[in-house]
Formats: C-alpha cells, sequence, structure tokens
C-alpha cells in the first residue's frame, strides 16, 4: 500500500504523525512537493501510488491521467474544488472530502473578523500601540452592531452556525441558499431572501457557499455595485468566489467599507505584491479559520482514515465519497 501525501512547499515538513497512527505499518508513505515548475516530477512520484491524500494542491487530469494505480484521492478539506472530481470518476477514482470538522471554529472566526471590523480594532491598536495615542474617537463613525443586518450567502452547517452567534449580538439574519427550503431557513430565525435582496439590505455580508463553476468569482464588480449600504464583506469559504481586483475597485470607491478574508484566489499568495495587504479596513487571516488543536487532530485523521475505507472496498463507509465511486 503507498500513499502519496501531496503538499505545497510551504508545509512540506509538516508533522504526518497522525497519519502514520492511522495507516498500517506496512503501508508506505511518501511526499510529493508540487510546484508548476516541477509538476512533472511531482506526476512521476505519485504514478504507482494506491491512494493520494492532498491538503489543496489541484489535481488536475493531467496528474489524474498520471496515476496509474490510484483507487482513491482523500481531500483534507471539505471543499474538493481544485480536484477534477467528474474526470476521477470517469478514471475510477473515487474522490473523498470530510464532511465536517471545523463548523464551530470557523463560525467563531467570522464573527471575529467581523467586530473587529466594525468596532475599528485596527485603527485603534494602531492608534494606541504604534502612535502611542489615547483617542476614543480615532476610528468614526462606528455602528451600533445590534439592529444591524447580516446577510449570510450559504446557510449550511457554517451559514447557521454564524447566524446563531450573530442573532446573540442582537443583528437581523438574511440568508440566501436556493438549496435550502424557506422555511427551514426561518426555523433558523432567519428571512430567506433574493441574492439581489440580501445584496441591496445588508449591513454585513458574509460568504459561506461552496465553490462551484456557478459561483466562481460571484463577488465581483456588478455585485458589488449592488450592495446599496457599503456593507463590510467576509470571505471565510473559498478565494475563489471573490474577484480580488474588483473588491480593491470597490474599497476604494466606498462600494464595500472593509473586508474580512481567511482565504484569498492564492492558496499561496505573494503577500509582498498583494493589493490587499495593508489597508486599515481589510483584515486577512491566513486561511486559518478551520484551526484549532482538535481541528488539526481530524483534519488528518478523518481523510487517512477514507483512504482505508476505499482501499478496503468499503466506499459506503468512507466519510464523504463525492464523486459517486464505489457508491453504486
Amino acid at each position: 500500500m503507498k500513499i502519496i501525501i501531496a503538499e505545497y512547499p510551504e508545509t512540506a515538513d509538516r508533522d504526518l504523525s497522525i497519519e502514520k497512527s492511522v495507516f498500517p505499518k506496512d503501508a508506505e508513505l511518501a511526499l510529493a512537493v508540487y510546484t508548476e515548475e516541477t509538476e512533472d516530477e511531482f506526476i512521476e512520484t505519485c504514478r504507482d501510488a494506491d491512494a493520494v491524500l492532498v491538503g489543496y494542491v489541484g489535481i488536475s487530469r493531467k496528474i489524474i491521467d498520471g496515476l496509474e494505480k490510484c483507487k482513491v484521492i482523500s481531500v483534507q478539506a471539505t471543499g474538493w474544488n481544485y480536484v477534477d472530481s467528474e474526470y476521477a470518476r470517469e478514471k475510477g477514482i473515487a474522490v473523498c472530502a470530510i464532511g465536517e470538522y471545523c463548523t464551530q471554529e470557523v463560525a467563531d472566526h467570522t464573527i471575529m473578523l467581523m467586530l473587529a471590523l466594525l468596532k475599528g480594532l485596527k485603527t485603534y491598536e494602531r492608534s494606541v500601540q504604534t502612535d502611542k495615542e489615547w483617542i476614543y474617537n480615532a476610528k468614526p463613525g462606528l455602528k451600533r452592531i445590534e439592529g444591524l443586518k447580516m446577510g449570510i450567502a450559504g446557510f449550511g452547517k457554517i451559514g447557521k452556525a454564524v447566524a446563531k452567534r450573530a442573532k446573540s449580538f442582537g443583528m437581523d439574519i438574511l440568508a440566501y441558499d436556493p438549496y435550502i427550503p424557506d422555511h427551514v431557513i426561518r426555523q433558523m430565525g432567519a428571512e430567506p431572501v433574493t441574492m439581489d435582496g440580501l445584496l441591496e439590505q445588508s449591513d454585513v455580508i458574509t460568504n459561506h457557499m461552496n465553490l462551484t463553476a456557478e459561483n466562481q468569482g460571484m463577488f465581483d464588480l456588478e455585485t458589488f455595485k449592488k450592495m446599496k449600504k457599503s456593507p463590510i464583506l467576509l470571505n471565510v469559504a473559498r478565494g475563489g468566489a471573490v474577484n480580488e481586483e474588483d473588491l480593491v475597485y470597490a474599497l476604494d470607491h466606498g462600494m464595500v467599507s472593509g473586508a474580512g478574508l481567511d482565504v484569498l484566489s492564492s492558496e499561496t499568495p505573494d503577500m509582498d505584491t498583494c493589493p490587499l495587504v495593508g489597508r486599515e479596513n481589510v483584515i486577512i487571516t491566513p486561511h486559518s479559520a478551520f484551526y484549532s488543536t482538535t481541528t488539526e487532530y481530524l483534519l488528518y485523521k478523518i481523510p487517512a482514515e477514507n483512504v482505508l475505507r476505499c482501499l478496503e472496498g468499503n466506499y459506503k463507509e468512507a466519510n464523504r465519497v463525492v464523486n459517486g465511486v464505489g457508491l453504486e
């Protein structure tokens, strides 16, 4: 049993003890480091693998074509948009993802970003720590949070958890999710709205949608123009949902008053050139919303168990096979 663990250079030295505790002692674990320049080398390393464990390395058709023995690609995340799962299905390769492991952490992180922006934390921190000033209104124009409208795009587990937390601050909740019945949204104390309704009415807009071909780049200039109240935008889902160039324009022209971003369009962004870095009204965290010691353990344990289940032929016992292979 040969299992490849695919990583970017930044994470190539991470601890593999959790995976090792799950796999049989005679299993061969090998690391494959991916860069665009070394893609052919990466494919060669993966060629005879029975399984590939992947964090955020994109698994394209070209890479899948090089997997001569692979039975399962197991994703160490809840999203799998960077794996060509349909092509993998054509090749008889199961693609697994984690069903749930970090809802509480991501919801908490979302509220943290919101509060920091609404309460002017960066401005006050700079004023006190750097400028050595003691000015209560260094950040003028702050609004009372109670009574503000939060618009949640994507009302799955995380969206619902964010709504629960926001309601405790006295916020009114609007929710857009074409896959969730209106009565379910209302049961959570939220008001179902269209996407345009959410954009027009919300003081805070937070994205929790899975990334699909339909919503890739959804938050673009045309979308920002519909935001009537110059809201704060939070993205704690997938970076590809936001057109970053358009977001910069929207921030510069007051269409959006601030942004809290846990994800960017690249998983390995150049922080020296990113136009969103260094802005007082933008908070960026390094895709860390999921992180706690509990989730770190589950993040590596569950995908490793998915590999074992699939290699044993027990696809239906895997946590989540997302492309249907082995479930027929």
